[in-house]
């Protein structure tokens, strides 16, 4: 049991300092294209070797199968990962972070939209919980990072929702291929998305960067992405997804300490109080579905 409450705990610590990494990067003058380049670039390796070890002994993937990733792999790792950079560069992490944290707020909306799922009062009151915690620190935000905020509010929350999306339709693909499988896979399609990308979108010498930034994309590649996506995978396997899912609000708290000491972002008591009704909202959502 404490193994796994760690390993949740570690991964999602992990997890929060991408956004850390990437506010930093962005101060060499480099653009949302190069650094995710860079970092799905360094990570593949890694996700190649979790594909094949994952994959060994199992029957080879069918039509149905391959196309099943590929979309997962560009909605849910691709799509939602360059939204995400891409609105980084607009707004503090902390406030990115919560953002992404609204995420089964939107799993739950897509469930209605797409399934006709039903949602109870208390839902509701949980989900508004959660969006004016975001909206007080957006409010405090626009004061601190100027007009630009609600462009990079809105890449963020688009993010979250193609994140949604990859969620809402992996969970059959998860069940017949196993999760560490689907990852794999997805995760290389969008690296080999995130480097095309790059090439179709800029010149080779842009990939001439501060040495700086290859070994924050390295650390990003690491310790950030491959990292926290194995340590949240052992921990669902020893406490199941539920409790890895509460001990994953230590996130936004994390990206709000290393905001505040490694990038210097304003910390008032309207930004806390904001986070603390994020968190509880998300809460209790999780605790009244």
């Amino acid at each position: 049991m404490a193994a796994g409450l760690l390993l949740a705990a570690a991964g999602a610590v992990a997890f929060s300092g991408k956004a850390i990494i990437v506010k930093l990067s962005y101060r060499y003058g480099v653009d949302a294209v190069t650094v995710i380049m860079y970092r799905m670039l360094f990570a593949l390796p890694f996700f190649a070797l979790l594909a094949w070890w994952s994959g060994r002994g199992q029957p080879p993937f069918t039509r149905r199968d391959w196309l099943g990733l590929l979309g997962l792999g560009f909605c849910g790792y691709y799509l939602a990962s360059f939204l995400d950079f891409l609105g980084l560069q607009y707004i503090s992490a902390s406030l990115e972070r919560l953002i992404l944290y609204l995420n089964p707020t939107l799993v739950l909306a897509l469930g209605v939209v797409l399934f006709k799922k039903k949602v109870g009062a208390r839902q509701l009151a949980a989900i508004a919980v959660s969006y004016a915690g975001v909206l007080l620190v957006f409010g405090q935000e626009v004061n601190f990072e100027g007009p630009n905020v609600l462009l990079g509010g809105l890449l963020v929350f688009a993010s979250a929702v193609s994140y949604a999306v990859y969620l809402v339709y992996s969970g059959e693909m998860v069940q017949r291929l196993g999760s560490m499988r689907l990852v794999g896979w997805a995760s290389m399609v969008a690296c080999a998305l995130c480097i095309a990308q790059f090439v179709l979108l800029r010149p080779l010498s842009a990939a001439a960067v501060p040495v700086e930034v290859l070994w924050l994309a390295l650390l990003n590649a690491t310790a950030c992405t491959v990292a926290p996506v194995l340590m949240v995978m052992m921990a669902i396997e020893r406490i199941g997804a539920a409790a890895t899912a509460q001990t994953g609000m230590i996130g936004p708290l994390s990206t709000l300490a290393l905001g505040v000491v490694v990038l210097g972002e304003p910390f008032t008591p309207w930004i806390a109080a904001g986070t603390v009704l994020v968190l509880a909202g998300v809460w209790l959502l999780t605790k009244w579905r």
